[in-house]
């Protein structure tokens, strides 16, 4: 029979003489990240492989510090690398609803957006001065006395004519007439009468001629005028070029080898001449004069929108993290003003996304975030497949709404995008979207534990060191680091692992160094981590707490004394939150004649998962092959967990169903101050579960309560030795052969444990037992047989 384990095997402490340090503050901080080189490789290719597509996808539990690694090592890459340009979006003077994106080597854009503020300032003080010189108003006289002199030439010339042929051209209320003159005097109408009719006639005629060279020259009137107003026009042109022509050609001089810039400049330099009104009409200055000259409406055309803007960085490419990555914030968007009760919108509304900040750089979201935003994965794979980031509201994408709205020129994307989230986020898209592989071909992969060796327990006392200072606590003394040492230890369920799970150790290191504080102490010592951890458990011990009232009251029927056939205790770990226990569940068998089918009562009643009802379909395999290699199986077995009113999923209780199923085949009892966890395969040897830990505590804790026997104990798989970090109390009263631990590899070793019998005895009780069931089976086989026979002779 096996033996109970040593308290040496049931707790893997921390040798504090392998630390040259008393308190952390003789510790430097770790610079390095322990125990991720498998995801900083992944790092570091995804980052400087310059491909299509080899974006990342870091990946692996919360707590590991994903975020804070990512941006620290993105940060060191982006230091050595070009600052990219900056954007900017200008009017399209030609097509307003598709403003022009610039771009512009880095500090250069607001360079460029002050130049158009002070040009603007410039023409705005040049042009109303040009159009006061004496020169200007000297040539405006002379258009206008040019127009004067041709329409009084016209009338001249039309006068004279009709003095010679005795006419006079008089103006009335009603326009002009001509009346015939005689003596240098106007006919009155009675002596027009009096004249002889072919003299009234020949007046007549004459008068006719005259009149149609007199609608002639009034026809030719607005023609002189418009003619008049185009040499003025041509002026104020003049005018303007010559005001504006060096302010721009110096903006051109200077931006000559910025051929984009040059065409706008040109297309400002035509806009101001079409437009010189704006610049010219002081009531616009008076009704607008508490605004800033380029906040004026007239002048809004001539801004430079900078929406991407390195000036505030340090130099290098620009890490971004987008916390709410939504659609808008994601790809950009163009903004709109209520006036009058009606939207409206130009390029200076245009507002840039977390893709355009981070062009040419980094851009860092949580993955499950950004599928939760409607729209926004969609957004962002069509920016990485298309390498251009396009702005375009949802409504003109999905055809919501019609109104015409604003077309930016899209924006050259060249980007890493890094994707951070857990591991089953990442296969299922993997699995499921086909872009998805396309652009995410990198995976870094954070683990959450590392080998727990001398070595690695001194670099993980640096990373303590670093925890401490970074969030300003007090120093550990040795012993407190050994102990957080060996707390994560238990964090990975294993003694040769230590969890890397950072936040979960910061956490610690801060209750205990609050605990420390309360004390006044300078020091956080090993009773105050220990402190941390009790109340760390205590916070989320309310559930635990009720079912084990509830057994210890008899609610829950747990026997922890005496012995039973076909009855044991197993074992199950819950998770609550951050807090995991253990709760034993009792499990029995009843066996009976049949034909070998062993009776999952959980599957039946779909209350038992898929893992679980493989578990209990190894067990007729394992009898069959241990038992009934040449004869079949004569029997039906049932298996049920107790007083389980919820689903019953895993496989770490099927060793428990087998040895309560030989129990009720063999006839002997089971020890009810033993239970159990492990799992079973079909030769009958024992496999590892996880949670160990939890199942033995949780069960000690139930016979702390009722009073140890020291008949008491829990039976786990050889296997799971390694993972065993118990309790203090637990380890003392396993010392004082209050409590047991027993590793076991093999049912058979099981049995005996939980029997007290040998595995020979225990063998061949259960095999005459299945031997009897089947001469049983056979004998009523033969006699339903002979009972036909004789049906069929009384027939005859």
């Amino acid at each position: 029979m096996i033996k109970p384990l040593a308290t040496n095997q049931l707790y893997t402490a921390c040798d504090i003489d392998q630390f040259d340090f008393d308190t952390t503050e003789q510790l430097d901080d770790l610079q390095t990240v322990i125990g991720q080189d498998r995801a900083i490789k992944a790092l570091h290719l995804g980052v400087n492989i310059q491909h299509e597509g080899y974006n990342l996808f870091v990946l692996g539990p919360t707590g590991l510090g994903k975020h804070a690694v990512v941006r620290e090592y993105l940060e060191s890459q982006s230091k050595s690398r070009e600052t990219p340009p900056d954007w900017v979006y200008v009017n399209n003077f030609d097509k307003p609803s598709e403003p022009i994106a610039i771009s512009l080597a880095s500090e250069h854009a607001t360079i460029f957006r002050d130049d158009m503020h002070q040009l603007v300032e410039d023409l705005c003080s040049a042009i109303p001065n040009a159009f006061e010189t004496d020169e200007y108003h000297l040539r405006l006289q002379e258009i206008d006395d040019e127009l004067k002199k041709t329409i009084e030439s016209a009338f001249s010339t039309l006068n004279d004519e009709a003095q010679v042929n005795n006419m006079r051209l008089l103006r009335t209320p009603h326009g002009f007439a001509f009346a015939p003159v005689k003596n240098n005097e106007v006919i009155k109408p009675k002596e027009f009468d009096a004249l002889p009719e072919k003299e009234r006639r020949q007046i007549e005629e004459t008068i006719n001629g005259l009149e149609e060279k007199l609608a002639t020259i009034l026809r030719m009137q607005p023609q002189w005028q418009r003619e008049a107003r185009n040499k003025i026009k041509e002026l104020n042109r003049e005018v303007v070029m010559f005001a504006s022509g060096h302010l721009i050609d110096e903006l051109k001089n200077k931006y000559q080898h910025h051929a984009v810039i040059r065409v706008y400049l040109e297309a400002v330099q035509q806009d101001v001449i079409n437009n010189l009104q704006n610049f010219r009409r002081e009531e616009d200055a008076s009704e607008h004069m508490q605004l800033p000259l380029m906040k004026m409406p007239a002048f809004r055309r001539y801004e430079v929108n900078i929406i991407v803007d390195h000036t505030q960085h340090d130099g290098g490419v620009p890490v971004v993290f987008l916390d709410l990555p939504n659609y808008a914030n994601l790809i950009g968007a163009v903004e709109h003003t209520v006036h009058m009760g009606a939207l409206q919108t130009d390029f200076t509304l245009i507002k840039a996304g977390a893709l355009h900040q981070a062009n040419g750089g980094y851009l860092i979201i949580d993955a499950i975030k950004l599928l939760m935003q409607p729209y926004a994965w969609e957004g962002l794979k069509r920016a990485l497949l298309s390498q251009q980031i396009k702005i375009q509201s949802l409504g003109q994408i999905y055809s919501i709404v019609n109104t015409a709205g604003l077309e930016p020129e899209p924006i050259p994307l060249r980007i890493k995008v890094v994707l951070i989230g857990d591991r089953m986020l990442y296969y299922l898209l993997h699995a499921y979207d086909a872009e998805f592989k396309q652009l995410f071909k990198v995976a870094a992969d954070f683990d959450d534990r590392m080998q727990r060796t001398d070595e690695s327990q001194r670099v993980y006392a640096k990373m303590i060191a670093g925890l401490l200072h970074r969030h300003k606590l007090r120093p550990f003394d040795r012993l407190a680091v050994a102990r957080t040492i060996e707390y994560g230890a238990r964090l990975a369920g294993d003694a040769e692992k230590l969890s890397i799970n950072v936040m979960e150790i910061a956490d610690l290191l801060c209750e205990a160094d609050h605990y420390a504080g309360e004390l006044n102490q300078s020091i956080v010592k090993r009773e105050d981590v220990q402190r941390a951890i009790d109340a760390q458990i205590y916070r989320g011990d309310r559930i635990r707490t009720r079912l084990q009232e509830a057994i210890n009251r008899g609610i829950l029927m747990i026997d922890t004394g005496g012995a039973k056939v076909g009855q044991i205790n197993g074992l199950a770990v819950m998770q609550l939150g951050d807090v995991s226990f253990a709760i034993p569940s009792r499990i029995t068998a009843t066996t009976r004649l049949g034909g070998g089918k062993v009776v999952d009562i959980e599957r039946e009643t779909k209350l038992g998962g898929a893992i679980h009802s493989k578990g209990v379909l190894i067990l007729s395999s394992f009898l069959a092959e241990r038992f009934a290699k040449d004869y079949q199986l004569s029997f039906s077995a049932s298996l049920v967990f107790e007083q389980s009113y919820g689903r019953i999923e895993g496989d770490s209780a099927s060793m428990a169903e087998l040895c309560g199923l030989l129990s009720a085949l063999s006839n002997l009892p089971i020890q009810q101050g033993i239970a159990m966890t492990g799992s079973v395969n079909q030769r009958g040897e024992a496999q590892v579960i996880g949670g160990v830990n939890e199942k033995i505590e949780g069960f000690f804790d139930i016979c702390r309560f009722r009073g140890f026997t020291e008949q008491q104990g829990v039976l786990i798989p050889v296997s799971n030795m390694q993972h065993l970090m118990l309790r203090d109390d637990v380890i003392q009263a396993c010392e004082n052969r209050q409590f047991a631990i027993y590793a076991y590899s093999t049912v058979d070793e099981a049995m005996e444990v939980l029997t007290g019998e040998t595995t020979a005895r225990i063998n061949a009780r259960v095999e005459a037992r299945l031997h009897e069931l089947e001469r049983i089976r056979q004998r009523m086989k033969k006699n339903g047989k002979e009972t036909a026979n004789d049906n069929e002779k009384n027939t005859d």
